[in-house]
């Protein structure tokens, strides 16, 4: 089976939250692993689109939406929504795929938007001309 590739100018992150995750009560997962997530796609953004690592300028916006547990399979995905000469302005979203309620039992199989973020990056000097 071939895994779906996301387009040049998007990221994809999946992966399933850890025990080392968990930092409250019912093995909730804080928003500053969201955060995590949001990092690492604006960082491959970045590579894709200007040849190194870049960084984060700003985020104008961040939503927790639902809960993230130990145990979770999630998905993220950002995609780059507007670009200037080095700068790139990024939407992403972290989805639950597979939930698991505090008892470490399925809880979830349709897809739960549990995050969103807006943020600015900027990438290399090497980056995709564009506006200002």
């Amino acid at each position: 089976m071939v895994e779906p590739r996301p387009f040049d100018d998007q990221a994809l992150i999946r992966l399933r939250l850890a025990p080392g995750d968990a930092r409250y009560a019912g093995n909730l997962v804080p928003g500053s692993k969201a955060m995590e997530i949001f990092a690492d796609l604006e960082t491959e953004l970045a590579l894709r689109e200007g040849g190194d690592e870049g960084l984060c300028a700003a985020y104008e916006s961040v939503e927790f939406l639902a809960p993230l547990r130990v145990g979770d399979y999630v998905e993220g995905i950002a995609r780059v929504v507007r670009r200037g000469r080095r700068s790139r302005r990024i939407e992403a979203r972290i989805f639950k795929v597979i939930g698991i309620d505090e008892r470490g039992r399925l809880a979830t199989t349709e897809p739960v938007l549990a995050a969103t973020a807006v943020a600015t990056i900027v990438v290399g000097a090497g980056g995709a001309a564009g506006g200002a």
